[in-house]
């Protein structure tokens, strides 16, 4: 059975940025952060909803004593519904396919409104329930109780369109080739357009001696190491380079994305790039500048 995707906010403010309960948490900024591999199972998210399922949750709604002094903003929204929407592009899902039963808003899950009765009713009063979860019944205060509908209406209208693809030209550009030390050895890099240095993932790992194993599926990267502690970085790579994204996660439990890299074509077929200063910082290896040299592994 496909996994169902629900759809949160986190009655937090804008910056609230937390792995353990959603896969990706979208701040008010409009920036996604990927916390978890989209084939983890969280445990709380949606209740009795959490297995074979993915959770999006927009950093918001956490005003006091009025929730509506943080509201969804218009930049999280359409970062939500592109996300959504490449998620189920990644599995070969078309417009006719999102619909209440596939992505759910939690207001509607906690109300059983795609039929199926998994629990009590503790959605929206207006749905009958006791009202202890509501989120994205509105998309703004006082706005009309369809908010689920109008975001798969948005979602559908993304996978219609080509707005998930930018025209090449809209990609982030790559200058140049050169080369670092890495570990006492030369290690070839390119230069970004803002001047930063990418590597393959498979040049770094291997450098470093990281188990690691290629999830085509998934398009991920899962590395065996026991003692690294993810960072969840508020400047990670974003849809917006253009490029397709590829995830770097930890093996097992909740499968915690360590970094987000780039596929880029090559005559070998397409291959996974992360930046190298963060791959060093998320790995604990040892960094000097100009030029720009690679350690060991220390740690923290």
């Amino acid at each position: 059975m496909a996994a169902t995707i629900y759809l949160h906010w986190t009655a937090h403010g804008y910056d609230w940025i937390r792995p353990g309960h959603y896969h990706r948490i979208i701040g008010g900024d409009g920036r996604v952060h990927r916390l978890h591999a989209l084939t983890a199972d969280l445990p709380a998210h949606t209740w009795r909803r959490n297995s074979n399922s993915i959770a999006l949750a927009c950093a918001c709604m956490g005003g006091q004593p009025d929730p509506w002094t943080l509201p969804p903003t218009a930049a999280q929204l359409l970062s939500l519904c592109q996300e959504v929407a490449a998620i189920a592009r990644s599995w070969g899902w078309t417009a006719a396919d999102i619909t209440i039963q596939s992505v759910m808003a939690h207001a509607e899950a906690a109300s059983n409104r795609d039929g199926r009765w998994m629990h009590d009713n503790y959605g929206p009063v207006i749905w009958g329930g006791t009202g202890e979860r509501w989120d994205l019944l509105q998309l703004e205060q006082y706005g009309p109780s369809d908010g689920g509908e109008q975001l798969r209406q948005r979602i559908a209208a993304l996978l219609n369109g080509d707005e998930l693809a930018p025209p090449a030209s809209d990609r982030l550009a790559f200058r140049g080739v050169t080369s670092i030390e890495a570990r006492g050895q030369e290690l070839s890099v390119q230069i970004d357009a803002d001047g930063r240095s990418w590597a393959l993932m498979v040049d770094l790992l291997q450098r470093y001696d990281l188990a690691a194993q290629w999830d085509g599926d998934q398009r991920r990267v899962l590395i065996a190491a026991s003692d690294v502690a993810p960072t969840y970085r508020d400047n990670a790579v974003q849809a917006a380079v253009g490029w397709p994204l590829v995830e770097m996660a930890l093996q097992g439990g909740q499968a915690p994305v360590i970094l987000t890299g780039i596929l880029r074509p090559s005559s070998e077929g397409d291959r996974a790039w992360c930046r190298v200063l963060e791959f060093a910082e998320e790995f604990g290896i040892s960094v000097s500048f100009e030029p720009l040299v690679l350690g060991e592994r220390r740690g923290g």
